[in-house]
């Protein structure tokens, strides 16, 4: 998770309800970007080019309701796919498109892929955890 998030969440900036909240979207870059716990908001440098359905500042994604299971609270979202695309990507990041916030496209998580993933004229899946308090991408313990 980045740094600015976990301070925005504090504040109410973003909200992740399923139903009402915030959109948020992931954007895919290449291995020469400089995306960590320090980014705070989408960039488009070194993302990955226009291919297929994947267009810059990448898809939206579809907010997994957010609940708690013993003393995590959590949420998700459902895979997403880009068709017909040739990519090479090194990374993602998940940001928020629209915060009740004076700020935009704020930076959620960067996700790192340990090495490049690629599709040539095909699908480029990126695949979130179980949505549970052991693995959903996004946990609050």
């Amino acid at each position: 998770m980045c740094t600015s998030f976990k301070d925005q969440i504090l504040e109410g900036v973003h909200d992740f309800r399923a139903s009402g909240g915030d959109t948020f979207k992931i954007a895919l870059y290449a291995s020469a970007a400089t995306l960590d716990a320090t980014t705070t908001a989408y960039t488009s440098s070194n993302e990955v080019a226009n291919s297929g359905t994947y267009s810059a500042g990448g898809g939206t994604l579809t907010n997994v309701t957010p609940t708690t299971s013993g003393t995590t609270a959590f949420t998700d979202f459902d895979d997403i796919s880009f068709t017909s695309a040739t990519i090479n990507a090194r990374g993602a990041l998940i940001y928020n498109t629209t915060p009740t916030h004076t700020y935009t496209n704020l930076s959620v998580a960067v996700l790192d892929f340990g090495g490049d993933k690629i599709s040539t004229s095909g699908t480029f899946t990126i695949q979130f955890p179980a949505a549970d308090a052991s693995n959903a991408i996004i946990r609050i313990q």
